[in-house]
């Protein structure tokens, strides 16, 4: 799995995150528009992205390059992501998630494990 990570805030650690989780990951740290692009390009499989709103420095390349039907809002303030929301965006074929954040620990960990789940199913 590629993961490429975008969005405002906080690149590196959530790059540390996904690592920590699995590190069979292959993660790339770029900014929006390269990211976007590198998903739409087959270069990576899945982006993700934090910003202080959760959709707006998160997923706005995304949406514009990939779509809004492929990218997803996971959290934003005041509204902590749920594993549920986050398996429903990944069997619905979403590639690109984006989240708060302050929400990164929650968020990263989800986002990983339903794509996991997705990959063997």
């Amino acid at each position: 799995m590629r993961i490429v990570i975008g969005g405002q805030v906080e690149k590196k650690e959530i790059e540390r995150l996904i690592k920590e989780l699995d590190g069979s990951i292959t993660t790339m740290v770029k900014s929006d528009i390269e990211a976007a692009m590198a998903v739409k390009t087959g270069q990576a499989d899945y982006y993700v992205g934090a910003c202080h709103t959760g959709g707006g420095g998160a997923l706005a390349m995304a949406i514009a390059l990939l779509g809004k039907p492929n990218c997803e809002t996971v959290s934003m303030p005041g509204k902590k992501p749920t594993q549920e929301k986050i398996e429903i965006a990944v069997k619905e074929g979403k590639v690109a998630f984006g989240f708060t954040a302050d929400h990164k620990d929650t968020a990263v960990p989800m986002i990983i494990e339903a794509l996991k789940k997705q990959i063997t199913a």
